[in-house]
């Protein structure tokens, strides 16, 4: 009897201590199969528990943010005072916070340590999710506090025609609906840039002439009287692939493309061989000539940064002997998803 009150007693104070730690966190959940859900409507923000002093052990938070409207993009940005557990051999495995992005799984990033603040991050769509986990040694302060807000999709070649036109309107009047208001009823300047994000003649020729696109585009081939002479000579006007040559364009232009990388440079570790290495990694490359902001001078950057984990042989000198400690390690390289032409000097956070 007295020993079935012992472990009575032992299991009372292993378990009390966590369901008091589970109920005093009310902005997330304990269990890691489930999340809260924020509906982002207006800037706020998530911490660790306690920010900005030290935060409980052994703990899974998870969020999602999701946007009350579709068509916008939700941006984080991480609080100066940005504190977990150190990484070991640069890599965050035991206190870290994690940014997903719930479209597709991608890790947009994990970090720990106090060296650096996390640079902004914005998702792909409305929605994006938000892991912080503590293991059960040498919690850190002052752990982390993310504000998020809304932003507007900037105009890309993959926007739709009504995003073009939503986004275009925005900059004239609040108040103008974009079914109202034609190609022709808008500047020069900002018609220029409504031109250059489609990425087929077919989606512009639709949006300049949605009533008779079909036949403004068959008139493009048709020869006029000025080249009938050619086109007496050579049969037929000559027939360039307009969408090839975009195309072509925006393959050289500022886009992700395969950088070779030194491993030991990457990770400036002087101490250890790596094999192989060098990796192959996704960085911004091209030039920006067709930059679309008013500014004297476009530099390519990259707007979505993720961390990928690639697995090598890392060769580590013994201490006080000769030979090398051999042993496999994932490191964390940089990857450039996206990219855009900002003016030099304003490359965000």
């Amino acid at each position: 009897m007295g020993v079935f009150f012992v472990l009575v007693l032992v299991n009372f104070y292993l378990v009390v201590p966590t369901l008091l730690c589970y109920f005093c966190i009310p902005n997330g959940v304990q269990d890691p199969q489930h999340e809260r859900i924020i509906t982002v409507s207006t800037n706020g923000s998530i911490h660790s528990p306690r920010f900005p002093h030290t935060y409980p052990r052994n703990m899974v938070l998870v969020w999602r943010l999701v946007a009350a409207e579709e068509n916008v993009w939700i941006q984080l940005t991480f609080d100066e005072r940005f504190g977990l557990e150190d990484p070991e051999d640069d890599i965050c495995k035991y206190d870290f916070v994690e940014v997903e992005e719930p479209s597709d799984g991608t890790i947009l990033g994990r970090w720990c340590g106090s060296g650096t603040v996390p640079g902004k991050q914005i998702s792909k769509g409305n929605q994006i999710r938000i892991r912080f986990v503590s293991d059960e040694y040498f919690p850190s302060e002052p752990g982390f506090c993310i504000h998020y807000n809304i932003v507007i999709p900037a105009i890309r070649s993959s926007t739709n025609i009504s995003q073009v036109m939503s986004l275009l309107c925005l900059k004239l009047s609040k108040t103008v609906s974009p079914s109202v208001l034609p190609p022709s009823a808008l500047p020069l300047d900002l018609l220029n840039n409504a031109v250059t994000a489609f990425s087929t003649l077919e989606d512009l020729i639709r949006y300049l002439e949605p009533d008779r696109w079909q036949l403004d585009l068959e008139d493009l081939y048709r020869p006029t009287w000025q080249l009938l002479g050619k086109a007496f000579v050579f049969g037929r006007k000559s027939r360039v692939d307009l969408n090839l040559l975009k195309e072509e364009v925006r393959l050289y232009s500022c886009t992700p493309r395969n950088f070779s990388v030194s491993i030991r440079e990457e990770l400036k570790r002087t101490d250890t061989i790596f094999w192989p290495g060098c990796l192959l990694v996704k960085r911004c490359g091209g030039n920006c000539a067709c930059c679309l902001h008013n500014c004297n001078e476009c530099q390519c950057v990259p707007s979505k940064v993720t961390k990928k984990y690639h697995e090598v042989l890392q060769l580590r000198p013994k201490s006080g002997v000769r030979g090398l400690h051999k042993s496999l390690t994932d490191v964390a390289l940089e990857h450039h998803e996206e990219c855009d032409c900002v003016c030099r000097g304003h490359t965000g956070g």
